[in-house]
Order: C-alpha cells, then sequence, then structure tokens
C-alpha cells in the first residue's frame, strides 16, 4: 500500500520505450508531462523531482524522442511523453513521435493526470488546444503550466494566467492553470500538490484556488 506522502525526489529512471507496447504493465497510476518542443518540460520534471539531471535537457528543442518512464514507488509512475511542435527533425521522425504519444494517451489506462506545459509568453498553441480539448473530453485533469514565468514581470505573468484560465472555462473540465519557472522555482510546491493528489487517490482531489504569486 502506498504511503499517504508521494515524494516526487524518489524518481528514479525506469525505461525509454518507442512505444506503449515497450512499457511497464498497465496498471497503477501514472501522470504524463507533455508539451512543445521548446516549452522546458525536461526542466520542470528536474525541478520538480529535485534532480539535476533525470530528464536530459538541452539546448535543441525535441530531444525527447521516446516515452520516459520514471518510478517514483511501486505502481506509481512519472512520464515524459515525446514533444511535439517546434522539433526541427526529418517529418518521418516527427510522425513516429507522435504516434507514439497519441497512442499513449489513447489507450493507456493508467493514465490518471496529464501535466501541459506551455511557454508562458506563447500558450495555447493549436496543438496545445488540441491535447487539452481531447482531455476534457476524457475526463482526464489536467494541470497546465505555464513555463519560463521568470522571463515576464510578476503582473505580467498573472495575466497571463488569468488569460487562460478564461480561455479554457468554456470547456468546463478539471484544469488547473499556474505560472511556473524552473529558474526561479515559481509554482513548485502548488505543482507538486496536484500531482501528488492524482497519484493518492487516482484522480484530482478537491482543490483550493491556486495563488500565482511567486513563492518567496
Amino acid at each position: 500500500m502506498l504511503e499517504q506522502t508521494v515524494h516526487l525526489n524518489k524518481a528514479k529512471f525506469t525505461i525509454s520505450a518507442p512505444d506503449i507496447r515497450r512499457l511497464p504493465a498497465d496498471s497503477g497510476v501514472e501522470v504524463a508531462f507533455a508539451g512543445r518542443s521548446n516549452a522546458g518540460k525536461s526542466s520542470a520534471l528536474n525541478t520538480l523531482t529535485r534532480q539535476k539531471s533525470l530528464a536530459r535537457t538541452s539546448k535543441t528543442p525535441g530531444r525527447t524522442q521516446l516515452i520516459n518512464v520514471f518510478e517514483i514507488a511501486p505502481d506509481h509512475r512519472l512520464v515524459d511523453l515525446p514533444g511535439y511542435g517546434f522539433a526541427k527533425v526529418p517529418l518521418e521522425m516527427k510522425k513516429k513521435w507522435q504516434k507514439a504519444l497519441g497512442e499513449y494517451l489513447e489507450k493507456r489506462e493508467c493514465l490518471k493526470g496529464l501535466v501541459i506545459l506551455m511557454d508562458i509568453r506563447h500558450p495555447l498553441k493549436d496543438l496545445d488546444m488540441d491535447l487539452i480539448q481531447w482531455a476534457a473530453d476524457s475526463n482526464l485533469p489536467v494541470l497546465a503550466l505555464l513555463t519560463k514565468s521568470d522571463k515576464l514581470s510578476q503582473g505580467k505573468a498573472s495575466a497571463e494566467v488569468l488569460k487562460v484560465k478564461k480561455a479554457l472555462a468554456p470547456l468546463n473540465a478539471d484544469i488547473k492553470v499556474q505560472a511556473f519557472s524552473s529558474l526561479k522555482k515559481t509554482g513548485t510546491a502548488q505543482a507538486d500538490k496536484v500531482i501528488c493528489d492524482w497519484f493518492l487517490n487516482g484522480n484530482a482531489s478537491p482543490y483550493e484556488e491556486i495563488n500565482d504569486s511567486p513563492e518567496q
């Protein structure tokens, strides 16, 4: 039985898989991270797990080409999905990534929460909206992390968060929106709470409104 506190810093790399057939058994609870190739997904994973190199980071976006799995406790896993969008790679390779991403989202029964990372300066691109819409239609809770918030003033970052919340409100879905910065650690405590609740409950727990101000 899983203890009543989940520690993301216990994450350990398990496997890199080209498709869902190579993944661990479809049981337990998984929380997946998805985002455009330049959204800072690997940096966010490293920040949330308090590990400098759990997920590979690169100055060249799009290096996450496989489904990467990290176990935090027995049958409880973080999953780093292939980045989508921006990556400068051959079209055939990009199609292969997108097939793996789509199969995982549609067929993985143990997926209980989806963290979608978007650059706070360029949120809600078409592919982001497609993914959020799919999650809403599937009744899958979403945590939208607006990354690189240190690039904006606190006031501007808060305004962007409100703008995204308003844009997503018509979906009437379980979507939380949070400013996030791997550099300044903004939003890490709030994101940690949401993700750990998903692991403990297999779904989102009742959740108080997120405080969008940077942590001290």
